[in-house]
């Protein structure tokens, strides 16, 4: 089994800033013995302009960023931001394809749900999953699609990506007074209130999973986010390691019951502990493997 991987990606940035760019390296470190962990590759221009404006990837390429809108994403404007996102698209795409071909594909980066057709928001320039889906359409597949979105933010960029498609279901479970402010309207949001156990966050999950599997999803991708944990710097919620096992058994069992090809992305995580938040992505991925990676 395979998975991709933004590690030898390089990001500036001064130290003070939260942006967690050690978990990329962590946790591809973390899973060698179990994975082959492959450099993510380049995402081409004309497939992002599949999904994304064509003035908004011209812009990009020209001119990057102004310092408002680098303010809008988080992150200061750098070719680096540019190519790091160029990979982690194409980590996303390349895992779609395995996916398709062998039932489950692994991104240890992407998730970056908070991009727009038109604009870049929330460490997000380009929204990998819409991207790698309007791929697919492009090349004749036509299934239906289910993108279960568990990050601690609601997955407003995808939302409205997919807005008035009946062929994509989009759930987003989130902490409701989180980022972002202005909330979009996914086929279904589940927001959450401040400091959500286990017990609550998965009593909420299981009735959200029965309506979005009803979709009858031909193909999953699941933003695995870990900033759910207690003690995360952005998320608000306040679940376990163990409740955060529990999340990922159940999303799993879906998959697995129904025989889906299933991608998963790792979306955000930014524990006050850094190594908490390395063990938590790679407790998702190796528990993915464990309950559906020998289908």
């Amino acid at each position: 089994m395979r998975a991709y991987s933004t590690a030898h990606c390089t990001l500036e940035l001064p130290d003070y800033h939260p942006f967690p760019r050690y978990k990329y390296q962590g946790v591809a470190e973390a899973l060698r013995e179990e994975l082959e962990v492959r450099p993510a590759p380049v995402i081409g221009w004309e497939t992002l302009a599949l999904a994304h404006h064509p003035g908004y990837l011209d812009k990009l390429r020209r001119e990057g960023l102004s310092r408002a809108e680098a303010h809008r994403v988080g992150l200061p404007w750098s070719q680096g931001l540019l190519e790091r996102a160029l990979h982690a698209a194409g980590g996303t795409l390349a895992a779609t394809l395995d996916a398709l071909a062998w039932g489950l594909g692994l991104n240890l980066a992407g998730g970056t749900h908070h991009a727009f057709p038109d604009r870049a928001e929330g460490y997000s320039l380009f929204n990998d999953v819409a991207v790698a889906v309007a791929y697919l359409r492009a090349r004749g597949f036509q299934g239906r699609v289910l993108v279960v979105d568990l990050d601690a933010h609601q997955g407003n960029g995808t939302a409205v990506f997919f807005q008035g498609d009946p062929t994509v279901f989009t759930l987003s479970l989130h902490a409701e007074r989180n980022y972002p402010l202005k909330k979009e309207a996914s086929d279904l949001d589940v927001g959450l209130a401040d400091g959500t156990d286990d017990r609550s966050y998965l009593a909420a999950l299981e009735p959200a999973l029965d309506q979005a599997f009803a979709h009858r999803p031909e193909l999953v991708f699941y933003n695995a986010g870990v900033d759910v944990l207690r003690n995360d710097r952005f998320g608000r919620l306040g679940l376990s390691l163990e409740g955060l096992a529990e999340r990922e058994r159940q999303v799993f069992a879906r998959v697995k019951q129904a025989h889906l090809p299933l991608v998963v992305v790792m979306g955000g995580g930014y524990n006050r502990d850094p190594q908490l938040t390395v063990t938590a992505h790679a407790q998702t991925y190796r528990l993915a493997l464990a309950m559906l990676g020998q289908r």
